[in-house]
């Protein structure tokens, strides 16, 4: 039997909602082991005064759980 630990994590793009993701799930491998599932919570974007525009991804991850 297995247990999994969820966690929230936010990644931010200049150029899509999908880089922002790959972007968040790249940073979490880094310190986490045993990623299993991304799940999209929330997407939004925040627009720069100049109109430049800002992807955000908020995503529910998963990995496997080991006891300290």
């Amino acid at each position: 039997m297995s247990v999994y630990r969820v966690i929230d994590v936010i990644g931010t793009s200049a150029s899509s909602w999908e880089e922002a993701a790959r972007e968040a799930i790249l940073a979490a491998a880094g310190s986490l082991h045993d990623l299993r599932v991304a799940e999209v919570a929330k997407q939004d974007v925040v627009v720069g005064d100049d109109g430049t525009l800002l992807f955000r991804v908020r995503i529910q991850l998963s990995f496997k759980y080991a006891p300290e």
